[in-house]
């Protein structure tokens, strides 16, 4: 995300109004409602960067007459949103696009997305509660949500059998399981503490933990990125690291791939979506791998999130209404679902956030993946949903968090990931004019 001038802080204060807990109204766009001028068909476009989006847009085209979508895949990441948030200043932005989680409200926060509380506020209501929040962000509405990320625990049976070990239900477990394997092979460690991090999957074990994040209170934000829940998963994750019971490969290295693919390492957290990347990246080790709900630090059923996309209509757009409409259709109608999975090259295990279309989901996956898990990969994510931990926020200066964790936890671990991060998050604040409070 580029930074915001200091002679734009009017606006993005004027946003942080609209995110405010109390806020009672933010305008939306004047958009076009009513279809083409011409009587034609209303045009919208897309960007977006997620598999077979470019599929679903085509089944939408055919079976639509008054909504056409002219549809352009966009790179993930930071290049992708420099070019969404380019594209808004410049005035030419698409109509939708995809929009991570914890991006929206980074984004929102800047003035580059629509209110879309009038036309999709109601159809937000229908999902799981842990989902709402992270596209309301101060009672309004910016996205409407695609797929739901629980966090989960991916461990071989056949390392944990030889090990003695069962899949750990607590933190505490965890830890013990994580002696035992190495003891039975000292070659083989229990997970990877990934060198370098990876803010979003290390956010997600805070989340479950109780961290807060970011916060609103009145006008202004707090910040709690390095709160004590935060610090307790981190000094645990450390202290395996020390003590040798896990392995510390940059994430999403070849050392990490490598060592999943040679048995050295027996578990890892995951997500629903991991479990389509881990049958593409080890095929030959099919009926080896199991799913549970992740370790818990009291034993209570309890998770975070890694990852997941809602889509949302950047600011200036002229057809608001057209956009949501198309919007639902994504994200509600089997038939997308059905498309998009279509189109995927190798199974895809995206867990919808629309309960509805989560069966339309695991049957296609179970046709696609066979017998490679000994569980229910679907069945144990979606029932991981309604323990999704209230309370947590993205922060709208997400980016720079992001960096400054990922940057000081390759020197100093994750409890210097987290320090850094929450001094990062009130710097960038104050660069762009949003004011803070410890109250």
């Amino acid at each position: 995300m580029k930074h915001v001038p200091r002679s734009s802080r009017l606006a993005v204060t004027a946003a942080l109004g609209c995110l405010a807990l109390l806020a009672t109204a933010c305008g939306g766009g004047d958009g076009d409602t009513s279809g083409a001028s011409d009587g034609g068909p209303v045009t919208l476009t897309m960007w977006s960067w997620m598999v077979g989006t470019g599929s679903a847009v085509e089944k939408f085209n055919a079976t639509h007459d008054d909504i056409q979508v002219d549809f352009t895949e966009i790179t993930a990441g930071t290049d992708g949103y420099s070019k969404i948030d380019s594209a808004v200043e410049a005035g030419n932005a698409p109509d939708v696009v995809g929009m991570e989680y914890a991006m929206l409200p980074e984004f929102a926060g800047q003035g580059n997305l629509e209110d879309l509380t009038e036309y999709s506020g109601e159809l937000v209501e229908t999902f799981p509660d842990g989902l709402r929040s992270l596209v309301t962000p101060g009672g309004h509405t910016w996205g409407v949500p695609f797929d739901v990320t629980p966090q989960l625990l991916y461990y071989r049976t056949d390392l944990f059998a030889r090990a003695g070990v069962e899949a750990p239900t607590t933190w505490a477990e965890f830890a013990k399981a994580a002696e035992k394997i190495k003891a039975a092979d000292g070659d083989v460690r229990i997970a990877n503490a990934a060198k370098g991090g990876d803010i979003p999957f290390v956010n997600g074990l805070a989340w479950q933990a109780g961290s807060q994040g970011f916060g609103v209170k009145g006008d202004a934000w707090t910040v709690d990125v390095d709160d004590a829940p935060a610090r307790k998963v981190a000094a645990f994750w450390d202290k395996l690291v020390r003590d040798d019971l896990v392995l510390n490969d940059p994430a999403w290295s070849e050392e990490e791939g490598t060592a999943r693919k040679k048995s050295r390492v027996a578990a890892f957290v995951g997500a629903p979506w991991s479990g389509a990347g881990l049958i593409s990246q080890t095929p030959e080790q099919r009926g080896k791998w199991a799913v549970a709900p992740l370790p818990t630090w009291d034993g209570e059923p309890a998770t975070g999130t890694w990852g997941g996309t809602s889509f949302a209509v950047p600011k200036g757009s002229e057809h608001i209404a057209a956009a949501a409409e198309f919007i639902e259709w994504l994200t509600t109608d089997p038939a997308a679902m059905k498309a998009r999975l279509a189109d995927a090259e190798a199974p895809s295990s995206v867990l919808p956030a629309d309960p509805g279309l989560q069966k339309v989901a695991a049957a296609e996956f179970a046709e696609a993946s066979g017998d490679y898990f000994a569980d229910d990969l679907y069945e144990v994510a979606a029932a991981q949903v309604d323990t999704i931990v209230p309370g947590w926020t993205w922060g709208p200066v997400q980016g720079s968090v992001n960096e400054a964790f990922e940057s000081a936890v390759a020197q100093g671990g994750w409890s210097a990931g987290f320090s850094a991060a929450q001094r990062a998050a009130l710097k960038a604040l104050d660069d762009r004019g949003l004011k803070t409070t410890t109250d």
